[in-house]
C-alpha cells in the first residue's frame, strides 16, 4: 500500500501490520520521542547509549507490528512496556559473563562407591538396633519415622488405628528412643555416623535421665 492513513486510526496499525512500509515509517517516526522518554526515564548502566537506543527502536518496531487496538490500551502504554522490557533485557545480557562456564568436576566414583556403602551399613545397623526393642515400640519407630519403605506417619494417625491417645503414643516413641540411645544398642550406629565421642555419649547420658525423670513424673 502506498497510501498512508491518519497515525491515529487503527487502520494504521493493521495497514503496518500486513506489510505496509510507508505506514511503519510513519508510526515509528511518530513515536520516536516515546524511546527517547524511556530512556530519560532511568538511568541504564553496562551498555553504551548508542546500543540502547538501537535496542529501543527495535523495541518500538515491534510494538507496532503486534499493538492490537481492540484491546482498549493506548499505544504509547504498550510501547513504552514493550521498550523497557527490551531495554532491561539488554542490560541483563550485558551483565552475563562472557566465555565459556566452567564444569563442575564430575563425582569421583570411589566417593560415591563409599558413600552407598556408608548408607547400606547405616541401614543395617539401625534395623539391627530396632529387632532388640519391644514390638510395640519397634513399630512406632519404623512407622513414624518410614522406615519400612512407606512414607512416615503422625503419632496421632498411629493413635488413632492403635486405640491410643496421641499422647501415648508419643510416650511409647519416646521411650523406644531412649532405648536406642542406650550403648548397647547404639554403638554401631555411632560408629558409622561419626557420634561414638565421649561428647556424643554425655549428651545421651543427658537425654536418657532427662526421659526417666519425666517418665517418673507420670
Amino acid at each position: 500500500m502506498s497510501m498512508i492513513h491518519p497515525l491515529a486510526h487503527p487502520v494504521t496499525f493493521a495497514c503496518a501490520q500486513a506489510g505496509c512500509a510507508g505506514c511503519t515509517d510513519a508510526l515509528v517516526l511518530a513515536h520516536q520521542g516515546l524511546v527517547q522518554a524511556v530512556l530519560r526515564h532511568q538511568v541504564w548502566d553496562g551498555i553504551p547509549y548508542e546500543d540502547l537506543l538501537q535496542e529501543g527502536q527495535i523495541a518500538l518496531w515491534q510494538a507496532i507490528l503486534h499493538f492490537d487496538p481492540q484491546r482498549g490500551v493506548a499505544f504509547s502504554t504498550y510501547a513504552w512496556a514493550a521498550i523497557s522490557r527490551r531495554l532491561w533485557q539488554a542490560i541483563a545480557r550485558a551483565a552475563r559473563p562472557q566465555g565459556l562456564l566452567s564444569l563442575p568436576e564430575p563425582p569421583d566414583p570411589a566417593e560415591l562407591a563409599a558413600a552407598a556403602w556408608l548408607r547400606d551399613q547405616v541401614q543395617v545397623a539401625l534395623h539391627h538396633a530396632l529387632a532388640y526393642l519391644p514390638l510395640r515400640l519397634h513399630w512406632v519407630l519404623v512407622q513414624h519415622y518410614g522406615l519400612s519403605g512407606r512414607p512416615p506417619r503422625s503419632l496421632a494417625a498411629i493413635g488413632r488405628e492403635w486405640h491410643l491417645t496421641r499422647e501415648r503414643v508419643r510416650q511409647l516413641r519416646d521411650e523406644a528412643l531412649a532405648l536406642l540411645r542406650l550403648p548397647a544398642l547404639s554403638a554401631r550406629l555411632r560408629l558409622l555416623c561419626d557420634q561414638n565421642t565421649l561428647a556424643a555419649y554425655r549428651q545421651a547420658e543427658a537425654l536418657h535421665a532427662a526421659w526417666l525423670q519425666r517418665r517418673r513424673r507420670r
